[in-house]
């Protein structure tokens, strides 16, 4: 391998370099037995983004209408409280937060069918904690999906 390989594999990424070697990483989902595109595919970054996003400006929507004269700090400590019960009570019982449903998402057990209750109950808080959300697999699965080994799907 001469120097300008080198220096091109290492600006591509540990993954283009070893896809160049002939590594097969598969599709996304590929590896939990979920289909490649459509119904059922495991939900891309930019659509649990945006159902975030309208959850989390849910939540702080109503945290503000019950403490609408809290200052600013105590009215984002509540909306993560509301976002934790909504996630917990929403998750564990429908499959689907509110942003969720919006944009067509649901979370499901790795190996089909609902997330009981108490894995629901794992992944809302990891999911509070942040953290463990913004490490991923290749599946792009978080971390707090891991551990509760759930995958969010297309509906």
């Amino acid at each position: 391998m001469d120097n300008r390989q080198a220096i091109g594999s290492w600006l591509s990424g540990p993954r283009a370099a070893a896809e160049e070697m002939g590594v097969d990483f598969g599709y996304r989902g590929e590896r939990l037995g979920l289909p490649e595109e459509g119904p059922g595919s495991a939900a891309r970054f930019g659509r649990r983004l945006g159902a975030l996003a309208v959850d989390w400006a849910l939540c702080n929507l109503i945290a503000y209408g019950l403490l609408a004269d809290g200052g600013a700090a105590s009215v984002s400590n509540w909306a993560l409280a509301v976002f934790v019960v909504m996630a917990l009570l929403t998750v564990g019982t429908l499959g689907f937060t509110p942003g969720k449903r919006l944009l067509g998402l649901r979370v499901v057990a790795v190996g089909g069918g609902r997330l009981t209750f108490p894995r629901a109950a794992l992944r809302t808080l990891l999911l509070a904690l942040a953290v463990p959300a913004l490490v991923w697999d290749r599946d792009q699965r978080g971390l707090h999906d891991r551990l509760a080994r759930a995958v969010q799907v297309r509906m």
